[in-house]
């Protein structure tokens, strides 16, 4: 297959991108989280100017490969790996970590779009490589992390991968396959949609080896770990939480064709130059445990005028440390949760202590960045539709009043009196529901700050989901139909093509504040 294109020469950027970028940095020395960061970004970057936007649009055009799916994946030692990077620049290598009971494996690379309705085209594929067993994995019993630490199987040169979202198929010559992902990174987002992956949330769930952020080999929750390392494979088919919550989003915002650059949660912690100057900024379905770097540069884009989405509840709800692993830095997500006092920043840095946001110390709930607060789970709800004149949806024909069943689920968010709020505020869909025999509701909410940018919140885990329900394309949908799939999708476009075009505030009818008339004065 012939190669795609490789990452482009920088050009310069327009006086409006330098204002942007100026006031950003600005934004970002202004708190002591995340200035370092700010001052070692890159002074220079550009725009998504005709050339770039020609290139994507090939690469969009390109012809799928409709064999990317998993198929088998065989008993769990059947063939499993891990990368150790979670994202490489176009050009940069990447280690993989292979265990098999295979003679033998290859490892196909494919990009995941829309590609005419294929979803992914096959980018590389590797010869032969001698399979090996390899040993159980470590446990470390400070933090109870687990660690595979295998030798490098192989090394990948990306050199001429295009940026995006990568499933590395695993294919053992026993016919078993496990998936690997890899997103090959933006440099930068100016006038683009940042996608913003969530590889700390992924790992959080892992319980590859016996334990997670949430149990133990025994699903005990004081036996958990933590701290989880990326240097182990993910459990079951290798890529569930991002084939569940992100896939159906990247496919969508593809087919849409609007300016794209790609990241993750972990790269934004550590510079945010890809959300200087970007459009819009979209996080990607189930977007729990942040870093408060990674908190701070997002807020400073919105801040700066770029757009931003959550797609899914629960989001930036768990506030976690990175730390150096054994393949690099970054390869620790370090999160105490309950046992904060025992985390090593407990007292004597509070705002780094691995807690929930809004619980001390340094308490900071996420509303103040998203607009609503998580509360529940589990539930199960119709969604319903308050503001059915809204611009989000537009073309959908629903009324007010009008439900969906089963959208609201299976954790969600809603606006909370007395939480931070920002203002104006409008609550676009206001579902009742109840969870733990208490009655409550979910909000979908939308609010816009004064540099311009609007912020829309979903307030249900499965609004990505529900982007394939009645496809048959991942085998669950809650009960969810192809009508509410019309619903969100059409939600959906209308939000990505509003917010790639700039600060929503400026071309898309204000908030009309209604939390007070839904749920009185607090």
């Amino acid at each position: 297959m012939p190669p795609a294109p490789g990452n482009e020469p920088r050009a310069g950027r327009g006086d409006r991108h330098v204002i942007a970028r100026r006031r950003f940095l600005r934004l970002c020395a202004g708190a002591g989280l995340g200035a370092a960061a700010a001052a070692s970004a890159p002074t220079l970057g550009r725009p998504p100017v005709a050339p770039e936007l020609h290139r994507a649009e090939t690469e969009r055009g390109r012809p799928g490969t409709p064999d990317w799916r998993l198929g088998s994946t065989g008993p769990p030692d059947a063939v499993t790996g891990y990368a150790d990077h979670v994202s490489v620049r176009p050009g940069e290598e990447c280690g993989l970590h292979v265990a098999t009971t295979a003679v033998s494996i290859r490892v196909s690379a494919f990009r995941v779009g829309w590609y005419g309705g294929t979803h992914a085209r096959l980018v590389w594929r590797s010869g032969p490589v001698p399979g090996r067993v390899r040993p159980a994995p470590r446990l470390l019993p400070a933090t109870r992390t687990v660690r595979a630490d295998w030798p490098r199987t192989l090394t990948l040169d990306t050199d001429g991968w295009p940026e995006g979202a990568y499933l590395l198929r695993l294919d053992a010559d026993s016919g078993h396959r496990h998936y690997v992902p890899l997103v090959v990174r933006s440099a930068e987002g100016t006038g683009r949609t940042v996608l913003v992956h969530a590889p700390a949330t992924w790992q959080a769930y892992n319980r590859w080896g016996g334990h997670s952020l949430y149990g133990g080999a025994l699903g005990a929750y004081a036996d958990r770990s933590l701290a989880v390392s990326f240097d182990r494979p993910y459990d079951g088919n290798g890529a569930e939480k991002f084939l569940v919550y992100e896939w159906a989003a990247v496919v969508l915002a593809e087919r849409l064709g609007v300016p794209l650059a790609y990241s993750t949660g972990i790269d934004v912690h550590r510079d945010p130059a890809v959300l200087s100057g970007a459009a819009a900024v979209v996080c990607l379905g189930h977007d729990e445990y942040w870093t408060p770097e990674q908190r701070h540069h997002v807020t400073g884009a919105r801040d700066a005028g770029a757009n931003v989405a959550f797609l899914g509840a629960n989001t930036c709800f768990r506030r976690i440390r990175l730390q150096p692993g054994a393949t690099g830095p970054d390869r620790t997500v370090v999160c105490y949760k309950s046992a904060y006092r025992s985390d090593p920043c407990y007292p004597s840095r509070p705002a780094l202590v691995t807690t929930d946001f809004r619980r001390g110390p340094g308490a900071d709930p996420e509303s103040s960045l998203t607009g609503v607060l998580y509360e529940g789970y589990p539930v199960d709800a119709p969604y319903v539709v308050h503001a059915a004149d809204h611009w989000l949806h537009r073309g959908t024909g629903v009324r007010p009043g009008e439900s969906f069943d089963h959208l609201v689920g299976v954790e969600y968010d809603r606006v909370t009196p007395g939480a931070p709020v920002p203002d104006p505020l409008e609550i676009t869909a206001h579902s009742p529901l109840v969870r733990a025999g208490t009655r409550s509701h979910a909000d979908s909410a939308y609010y816009t700050v004064a540099g311009g940018a609007g912020v829309y919140a979903t307030g249900t885990l499965r609004w990505v989901e529900a982007l394939t329900a009645g496809t048959g394309e991942r085998g669950r949908d809650h009960g969810m139909d192809v009508r509410t799939r019309a619903f969100v999708t059409r939600t959906t476009e209308n939000l990505l093509r509003a917010f790639a075009e700039g600060p929503a505030a400026r071309h898309r009818p204000a908030p009309r504040p209604n939390a007070a008339e839904l749920y009185g004065a607090g």
